[in-house]
């Protein structure tokens, strides 16, 4: 009587092979960009809680949270972080989602970067910003201040380059951010 021996062919277990490196090829860069696309809109949530912080704070005071002396990277115990939380926001966040300080600057302060024009700005403007995934000053889209017409400094997201851009929001709105893309559009 002859014995069947139980198993996996070599075809078999090629196709198999092939199968999973067809899927890891599809399913790995949608993975990362899932998780560049959270750790950026939770940036973007943070940069709005900030900025609806410091509105509060100008209505009661009349001038943004260590209004011209805030100028750079947020650090934990500034006059600008005790002077908004705990009051009018529980926690300030102080890194944004990529590890990398949250930029602030207040009053006159603000016209020291992205161009914006020192002529109209006063002690109760703000610019908060985050440098995106790389950490650095631009992206793969340079941002620079455009008066006229704000939204046109709104970007496309097209790769995972674009993670990269300087997420900008001055006053409560934003100068630089993805541009909102709705389902069927």
């Amino acid at each position: 009587m002859r014995k069947l021996k139980k198993g996996f062919t070599l075809i078999e277990l090629l196709i198999v092979v092939a199968v999973i490196g067809i899927l890891a090829v599809i399913i790995i860069p949608n993975a990362l960009s899932a998780v560049q696309k959270t750790k950026q809109k939770q940036t973007m949530r943070n940069i709005v809680s900030m900025a609806t912080a410091c509105a509060s704070y100008i209505t009661e005071a009349g001038y943004a949270p260590d209004a011209g002396n805030q100028a750079g990277p947020l650090q934990s115990g500034s006059n600008f972080m005790t002077a908004i939380s705990p009051t009018f926001m529980k926690v300030c966040p102080i890194t944004d989602q990529w590890g990398s300080p949250y930029q602030v600057y207040t009053g006159t302060a603000v016209s020291n970067v992205y161009s914006i024009p020192a002529a109209g700005l006063g002690d109760d403007d703000f610019l908060i910003f985050s440098l995106g995934r790389d950490g650095v000053v631009g992206g793969s889209t340079t941002y620079t201040y455009q008066a006229g017409n704000p939204e046109n400094t709104l970007y496309n997201m097209n790769s995972m380059d674009d993670f990269n851009n300087d997420l900008v929001n001055l006053n409560g709105s934003w100068l630089h951010a993805p541009r909102i893309s709705y389902i069927g559009s």
